[in-house]
């Protein structure tokens, strides 16, 4: 049982299942990426078209969020787990994180110190998952403060896009929007923090497996 405070490494092995519900939820995920971006940045200094096209990214974003709390039901209900699913849902994730962080970033609206710091978490623990496959280990097991960070990201951006129109809502929205995105950035890099601690001590261990690739049903790095 993956704990909320320190995040454990999880295995290379996995069901080779392919073609499942959620493997096609987490694809029609994905799909919406370059369309959030281009609602982002598409409209350009049309205020009236990037107004609309706003509403139409909070859209988009609340249907991927719908589909990501779908799939994973459905995976837990169906048993229809997958190494593809266990990879693609959080690396979905994070591209809509740094899609809405890029274009807010360009927009003024997140100050470009707090994205260059988000885009070097993910960018450090993506170098340090190479290391680890390399060592035979598996990918870190999301945590629930893990994922409550990624939730609370997900939606700071949406209220910070509904602050950005005219009247009472939007003056509703600002200051919501901005308190879940410190709250968010901050629990963002402090389970990066962990994730990073967890990658040290795993290379301070015997490599799994020789550090070849774990065989089907073995077991990643141990519990720190």
């Amino acid at each position: 049982m993956p704990s909320d405070t320190a995040p454990e490494l999880g295995t290379t092995a996995g069901p080779e299942r392919l073609l499942t519900i959620p493997n096609a939820l987490s694809v029609l995920r994905l799909a919406g990426v370059p369309l959030f971006l281009w609602l982002l940045l598409g409209p350009g200094r049309d205020p009236q078209l990037q107004a609309t096209a706003d509403v139409w990214a909070i859209v988009v974003l609340a249907v991927g969020g719908i589909t990501d709390w779908l799939d994973g039901k459905l995976a837990r209900l169906l048993r229809q787990y997958s190494r593809l699913g266990s990879l693609l849902d959080p690396a979905v994730d994070r591209l809509y994180i740094l899609c809405a962080l890029l274009a807010l970033g360009v927009r003024e609206i997140v100050p470009w110190w707090a994205v260059g710091a988000l885009v070097a978490r993910d960018l450090v623990l993506g170098v340090c998952l190479l290391i680890l496959r390399r060592r035979g280990y598996g990918p870190f097991v999301v945590t629930y403060l893990g994922k409550a960070a990624t939730f609370v990201m997900l939606y700071a951006f949406p209220l910070l896009l509904a602050g950005l129109q005219a009247g009472w809502f939007a003056d509703l929205c600002r200051p919501f929007g901005y308190a879940l995105a410190v709250w968010g950035t901050a629990v963002y890099l402090y389970t990066g923090a962990l994730y990073f601690a967890q990658f040290v001590l795993a290379l301070r261990r015997p490599a799994p497996f020789g550090g070849r690739s774990a065989p089907p049903g073995g077991a990643g790095a141990p519990t720190p």
